[in-house]
């Protein structure tokens, strides 16, 4: 097995993250205590590539256990109340109980949906966070945060479900679709544009290898994000602080995909590309971030195949209403991330 790197999460239930290729196929992976039960949770496009191999690792470490595996539609599209539900009654009609684990495997719409599931389910069970994409392994797998959406927004009913474990092997990223992997990179750019430009720089210095999908260089990258991630984490587990800078375009990408209905007419990694240029935009004029910085981060986004300017026929004024529903507005304010300068975010409120 390739060699793989081991991130501790700190905070109230500390976990770790294992990051490497092949680990899917190790059967050490799956010697997860004294499990019982398992509630194995996957989609369509993940499913036929991965489950037959989680399912025979589960096995093979828990000859003793139930394994129910649940295949949903894939897409943001149903990460939905009515989807959420019926997992719950799955996990119902199953009798699973409050020692049973749920594995996530997949992007992050399974992340986000299983992991609300878990954390519902008897007020609570365990979490292991299984994602196939570059966008949840940087993102959306560390940090606990679950949700599903309405159609007033994104990620509007949820709840902060630490996992128990994340297992990220990049060998699931040599089958991502080209499209997916790009809107993954723009995970990736948020968090140079927002906390190192250096790290902007490795990436362009690596982009050929990034863009080959080398193993190595993915464990790298992968790990890095992690990092980043778990430090404010462990510092804001509930997002009362610092962790918004999470989010740099992110209110703005996120009203582009309540605009575009949540479908593949526009991805979330897209929004975000789109999202941080209008943020880097606005930041020039209220806190005059040079122009040669937005220009930076454009061309970093443009190198990894992203979008860099809205879907024609977009109306600011819809797209502003929309932002105004983004959950981390306070009061009258409209809360955004924007930036110093590349690699320096800040939270920055102006009036509704």
């Amino acid at each position: 097995m390739t060699e793989h790197t081991t991130i501790r999460v700190e905070g109230p239930q500390p976990y770790t993250v294992t990051v490497g290729a092949d680990l899917l196929r190790n059967a050490t992976t799956w010697q997860l205590q004294s499990a019982k039960q398992f509630a194995l949770i996957t989609d369509h496009h993940v499913g036929p590539l991965y489950l037959k191999a989680v399912h025979e690792g589960l096995t093979a470490a828990h000859p003793d256990a139930q394994i129910l595996s649940l295949t949903l539609d894939a897409g943001e599209a149903s990460k939905n109340w009515q989807q959420l539900g019926n997992v719950l009654e799955q996990l119902a009609d199953a009798g699973m109980r409050r020692d049973a684990v749920v594995l996530a495997l997949g992007g992050g719409v399974i992340g986000d949906l299983a992991g609300l599931a878990a954390a519902l389910w008897m007020r609570g069970i365990d979490c292991i966070q299984v994602p196939t994409s570059l966008l949840a392994m940087v993102d959306s797998s560390v940090g606990g945060k679950t949700a599903v959406d309405l159609p007033h927004g994104k990620n509007l009913i949820g709840a902060f479900h630490p996992p128990r474990h994340v297992i990220a092997d990049v060998a699931t990223l040599t089958t991502l679709p080209a499209r997916e992997f790009a809107a993954g990179m723009a995970e990736v750019i948020k968090y140079g544009a927002a906390f190192d430009r250096e790290f902007m720089q490795w990436l362009q210095q690596y982009a050929a290898e990034i863009t080959a999908r080398d193993a190595a260089t993915l464990t790298e990258l992968v790990a890095r994000c992690i990092r980043y991630k778990a430090a404010i984490v462990a510092r804001d587990p509930t997002e009362r602080g610092e962790r918004a800078l999470l989010n740099f375009g992110h209110t703005f990408g996120h009203a582009l995909e309540v605009m575009a209905g949540y479908g593949d007419a526009l991805l979330h990694g897209e929004a975000v590309a789109i999202g941080m240029v209008q943020a880097a935009r606005h930041s020039e004029s209220a806190l005059q971030l040079p122009a040669a910085d937005t220009q930076q981060l454009i061309d970093t986004l443009q190198r990894f195949g992203l979008p860099t300017e809205p879907p024609a026929g977009t109306d600011p004024q819809t797209q502003k209403h929309h932002m105004r529903l983004d959950k981390k507005n306070t009061g009258s304010a409209l809360r955004l991330i924007l930036l110093q300068q590349l690699g320096r975010a800040v939270i920055h409120e102006s009036p509704l």
